[in-house]
Parts: C-alpha cells; sequence; structure tokens
C-alpha cells in the first residue's frame, strides 16, 4: 500500500545543514566583533546579517520538516534557505571591499587550506537534540581558526568559502529532491494511489474480474463521454499501460 506520509525530519544528517548551523554561529560572532554603535547605531547590518543566517538555517529545517506532506514546499524553503545564504555573502564582499581588500582568490592558500577541511557525519537517532548539539559544538571548534577569526578580514573570507560550499550542497539537494518529485509524484499524488489500491483491493475481495488482457484486477469505472457516458464499466488496474476494459453487467459485477 501506497505510503501517504512520506519520511521529514532528516535535516540534522545533511551536510548542507551543518555548514549553515556554522554561518549562522560564525556571522553572530562576525557581527559582535566588528559592529557596534560606532559603525551600525540603528543596528540594521547586524539584524540583515544575523538575519539571513538564520533563515538559511531555519529553512532548512522547516523544509525538511514539510517534506512528509509536500516536497513542492520543501523545494521552495530550501530555495529560499540558499537565496538566504547568497544575501549574507553580498553582506561579506561589501565588507571587504570596505576594508579595500577583494575576496580571496580560489587559489590562495588560505583557501585551500580551509576547502580542505571536512565536516563529520552526524549518523545518530538516539537523543537526536543533544548529540546533535554537542555534534555542532566540536565542528565549531574544528572551523575557529578560519570562521571566528579575531581577524575580521579572514573570518569573512572564510565564511563567504562556507557559503559557497552550503550553497554548491543545497543545490545538489534540491536536484534529488526534484528528480524523486518526477518519479514519485507529490503527496496528492500519493493520497490519489492510495484511494485507488484501497478501492481496488476491496473490489478484488468483492469479486472484482481479472483483465481479459493482462490478468490484473479490474476497478468499476464510470464512462465520462461516448455513446457510454455515465455508465459503469470495468477497467485495467495496470491503466494506461493496459487498457482492457470489461461490460459492467448489474448483479454479475461483469462475470
Amino acid at each position: 500500500m501506497t505510503r501517504i506520509i512520506g519520511p521529514s525530519g532528516g535535516y540534522r544528517k545533511t551536510f548542507s545543514f551543518g555548514f549553515a548551523c556554522l554561518i549562522y554561529h560564525a556571522t553572530t560572532a562576525f557581527c559582535r566583533k566588528n559592529y557596534d554603535y560606532h559603525n551600525d547605531s540603528l543596528g540594521k547590518t547586524t539584524g540583515q546579517m544575523v538575519g539571513a543566517a538564520r533563515s538559511a538555517r531555519q529553512n532548512l529545517v522547516e523544509g525538511s520538516s514539510r517534506a512528509g506532506t509536500s516536497r513542492e514546499t520543501e523545494l521552495r524553503l530550501i530555495d529560499v534557505a540558499k537565496g538566504s545564504l547568497e544575501e549574507l555573502a553580498g553582506d561579506y564582499e561589501a565588507f571587504l571591499a570596505d576594508c579595500g581588500e577583494a575576496p580571496w582568490s580560489e587559489s590562495d592558500a588560505r583557501a585551500v587550506e580551509f576547502k580542505a577541511l571536512r565536516l563529520d557525519r552526524f549518523e545518530k537517532n538516539d537523543d537526536a537534540r543533544h548529540e546533535y548539539g554537542r555534534y555542532i559544538l566540536e565542528m565549531r571548534k574544528r572551523f575557529a581558526k578560519w570562521l571566528e577569526n579575531d581577524d575580521a578580514k579572514i573570518a569573512a573570507n572564510s565564511i563567504l568559502l562556507a557559503i559557497d560550499e552550503a550553497n554548491a550542497l543545497i543545490h545538489s539537494q534540491m536536484e534529488r529532491l526534484a528528480d524523486d518529485f518526477t518519479e514519485e509524484g507529490g503527496f496528492t499524488e500519493r493520497m490519489s494511489r492510495a484511494r485507488l489500491e484501497r478501492r481496488d483491493a476491496r473490489q478484488a475481495a468483492e469479486g472484482a474480474p481479472k483483465c481479459p488482457k493482462c490478468g490484473k484486477p479490474m476497478r468499476k469505472m464510470i464512462a465520462r463521454k461516448g455513446r457510454n457516458a455515465g455508465n459503469p464499466f470495468w477497467s485495467c488496474t495496470g491503466y494506461p499501460s493496459c487498457d482492457g476494459t470489461r461490460k459492467y453487467e448489474t448483479g454479475r459485477e461483469g462475470l
């Protein structure tokens, strides 16, 4: 029987969420160190940057939570997360420009060293909230030399690289979700399949005939057009792969 509610909530096991968490914590630390009432008296820059970092993290959480009932919503929310990270990258690029520097080249030794760092895979299911908290603390220590460096220019460049990595992972994640949606359909389609399967099972138990072409069980349908419009008939449950039909005879169920 088709499952109507699909799997959801696996965001903690994705590397994209791990990087989003690191970016959020690094951004809050960056703003505390580099923006105050002298250069951000209204708190707008800090609010925008921390808000964008939080949006990325939380939309990945919400998208994963909605996966069970709407792949479309999951994709849309993950896309919002990606957009929030792009917005945040613009703020770091602007900060470096204000410092009179261009972002590191991909061939810069510091960029190469940063990109060699890897997140551990999180696999635990028991006490996941607690264990993931411990995991993120360990990953923050691993990346702190770069993402939470006291040198604002090193931190900004490193966070930009982390954003690039997160967005590449999110893009791949979205492509997989799109493929799954194309292959399996969404919530509405699963509900339709489940209803048909239950109806087919009930009709089979009540003596529905087998298809004369392929031998599969048949389901009662109502003709929508033609000279028999409005009349019942038996249609193969394998339709559209099989177009076998039988005449429906009241009281004999077409047998």
